[in-house]
């Protein structure tokens, strides 16, 4: 197919292959409209944008997940409140989400927007957050860019707000060495997006621009390498969750060690395998057993470091807290990538179990 593209010679943004792309991402997700971006940031920039949100809004944003969920609401002018996570889930928690906007509606001046972000391939709980916003007339917005090939309640990841982004950056379920796609049900906004995303060119004979506009269109190169990967999204969401399914048979035993619960209202990708390390029953810190890992060749990083605790959003206002802290500070993901064989997984989980026993071993000595 990548080939075929370079044959076409339609290698810059316009070709056959972006607009074939766009609608087979939004068949597959369960959506009308697809529109192909240079990343999932830039889909969910456009996304607010297109949502009405600018200077002087605020947005709801979970403070546990990484900074490309958050950063898109400052472009705007915008101003992010971070939410604490829901432990039963580890995504934004609906109970915080209602009281914010119980309160606020009290004060007659409600957020413009929630960003519910599918955490590590988990979907948030959209029965809660639509009917909450619903309420309110907050507009919900999805940042799928984890979770591309999860379901809610057998309905796609990047179906489940009326705006969603998704991500083809390289390390996701699948890529295109970068990109992202804004999706929707609303032709509009699509058409709003799209005209965005090519610096906001009317059509004219000569370059004329009513609006200020982005250089945000994916290339029909890199959409040939997209559909690619797309045919096979379903085996790679497999070989993510199969990978998963292995770390938890061979962790099974391991005292102090948790992993990330799986929502009883849909299936995750399994983006990244996750665990939280209690250091008083393992033995050790996720820290130590990180380095552990690291002194091994095997690259494993902690989990988000929650966005109220980054120092380019501080002083920024946080609902909760506690939960998210706890998760960084226990929290690690593992290696997750679909090469991984059962013999890699049994080696990183022999290396974890040893860099607890080791410590055990040390203190009782």
């Amino acid at each position: 197919m990548l080939l075929a593209a370079f044959d076409s010679g339609w290698i810059a943004p316009a070709g056959p292959d972006l607009a074939a792309f766009e609608r087979e991402v939004a068949d597959t997700v369960g959506v009308a409209h697809g529109v192909a971006l240079s990343s999932g940031t830039a889909a969910l920039h456009l996304c607010l944008q297109v949502a009405g949100v600018g200077e002087s809004d605020e947005v709801l944003v979970p403070s546990f997940t990484f900074a490309a969920s958050a950063n898109p609401v400052t472009y705007r002018g915008a101003t992010p409140v971070f939410v604490d996570s829901s432990a039963r889930t580890w995504t934004i928690d609906p109970v915080l989400v209602a009281e914010e906007l119980d309160r606020t509606a009290r004060a007659g001046r409600p957020p413009k927007a929630l960003v519910a972000v599918d955490i590590y391939g988990q979907c948030a709980d959209y029965d809660a957050l639509s009917a909450l916003c619903a309420d309110h007339g907050v507009v919900l917005i999805e940042d799928a860019a984890e979770a591309l090939g999860a379901t809610y309640r057998g309905r796609r990841a990047g179906s489940l707000a009326g705006l969603s982004a998704v991500s083809f950056n390289g390390n996701k379920i699948i890529t295109c060495g970068g990109g992202g796609m804004l999706l929707t049900d609303d032709a509009a906004a699509a058409d709003q997006a799209r005209h965005l995303a090519t610096q906001a060119r009317e059509p004219a004979a000569h370059y004329e621009h009513a609006v200020v506009g982005y250089n945000y269109r994916l290339s029909n190169l890199l959409a040939a390498v997209g559909r690619a990967q797309l045919a096979s999204l379903d085996e790679r969401v497999a070989a993510r969750r199969r990978t998963n399914a292995l770390y938890r048979e061979a962790l099974a035993d391991a005292a102090g060690l948790q992993f990330m619960p799986e929502a009883s209202y849909g299936e995750s990708n399994h983006w990244l395998t996750c665990v939280t390390i209690e250091q008083g029953e393992f033995g050790a810190s996720r820290e130590q057993v990180r380095l552990a890992l690291e002194e091994a060749g095997i690259e494993a990083r902690p989990t988000w470091k929650p966005m109220h605790c980054q120092p380019a959003f501080r002083g920024r206002r946080m609902l909760g807290g506690r939960v998210c802290e706890d998760l960084f500070t226990r929290g690690l993901c593992l290696p997750s990538g679909p090469e991984l064989s059962e013999s890699d997984v049994a080696r990183v989980a022999t290396t974890i179990i040893a860099a607890g026993s080791s410590r055990t071993q040390g203190r009782s000595s």
